[in-house]
């Protein structure tokens, strides 16, 4: 009898460590999900892409549970991933920058889209030359992101500049989501739109294309959005930053040679999100106007840079080649 109470006291015990290892690795949890964010626009059709095809598990394997969260300026992208609410994401070079100038813990780790930055005019407002923008009220998704950049950088080669600066334009920031209605009410002249909200507004408004995504500065060289993550995460956790960019560019190539499905799966996400159904013909204008792509041009992105500096976005003058970690796309 005292025999058997100890075979069952020690088999309690041992049962006891399993659940306690179980717990543990449960209690990890970090480790076993990653949090992917991106923007409900066409710069971010990979994280669709991949989302849909469920790209992020099949290459971090081992049942890692992927989640999305979405965004709609670079912002609160940026304090999503400081505070660790996301652990990677689509978000634009320009976000980026800014934070990696102030000390944020972030690296590029893969280019994803190029292009896809339209300025429009809304209806009833001429504009014939350069010196018709002196005075307009023009919105951008956010103070300093990359459409915003582009925008002044075109305007400030030809002497016009944003209040901000003591120039004549006024800014606001917005959802590009509005840009139609907000055009329709006159509250702004110009907008600054990222793809598909641009061939939105074409589509819903008689606004008129003024500067064109290929003529806007670094129109077709810039990446329009760039896939980051934190620079403990490319220093500690390298294999899973691998599988990431790896899940990547298995989106990237999924939307070369699929464009139609990853035009469905793009409709299909933004209606998700946005709660907009996308027209396949809006779609079809603004993927003629992007391009997609993990490889990053680190000379664009100085460039870009420097002129965030020249604008007053950037207190200092950047240094970029510690912010871009190449070796996962090689």
């Amino acid at each position: 009898m005292k025999k058997a109470f100890l075979w069952v006291a020690v088999l309690f015990m041992f049962t006891g460590l399993l659940a306690g290892c179980g717990s543990s690795e449960k209690s990890s949890g970090k480790e076993d999900k990653i949090v992917i964010g991106y923007f409900p626009n066409i710069n971010h059709v990979p994280a669709m892409v991949a989302k849909d095809q469920g790209f992020f598990e099949k290459q971090l394997g081992d049942g890692t549970k992927v989640e999305y969260k979405t965004f709609a300026e670079g912002g609160s992208f940026m304090t999503a991933l400081k505070t660790g609410d996301i652990d990677a994401g689509l978000v634009g070079p320009g976000p980026a920058m800014n934070n990696f100038s102030t000390g944020a813990d972030v690296k590029i780790i893969a280019g994803a889209s190029t292009g896809g930055t339209v300025v429009l005019a809304r209806e009833g407002v001429k504009i014939n030359s350069l010196e018709d923008f002196q005075g307009k009220t023009f919105i951008t998704p956010g103070v300093g992101c990359t459409h915003d950049v582009q925008y002044e950088t075109y305007l400030e080669e030809a002497g016009i500049t944003s209040a901000r600066i003591g120039g004549t334009m006024k800014h606001l920031t917005g959802n590009p989501a509005q840009y139609a209605s907000m055009l329709k009410t006159g509250k702004v002249d110009i907008a600054v739109a990222p793809e598909p909200w641009a061939a939105v507004i074409e589509q819903e408004t008689n606004a008129e294309v003024v500067i064109g995504w290929d003529e806007v500065s670094f129109g077709e060289t810039l990446p329009a959005s760039v896939l980051v993550a934190t620079g403990d995460a490319v220093k500690s956790s390298p294999e899973k930053v691998q599988k990431i960019v790896d899940a990547h560019k298995d989106a990237v190539k999924f939307i070369e040679e699929n464009p139609e499905e990853a035009k469905a799966i793009t409709i299909k996400d933004i209606k998700e999100v946005t709660g907009q159904e996308l027209e396949k013909e809006v779609v079809d204008r603004a993927w003629e106007r992007i391009g997609f792509t993990y490889d990053v041009n680190a000379e664009t992105i100085q460039e870009f840079a420097d002129s965030s500096y020249t604008l007053k976005f950037l207190k200092d003058k950047p240094e970029f080649s510690e912010l871009i970690a190449k070796n996962f796309i090689k």
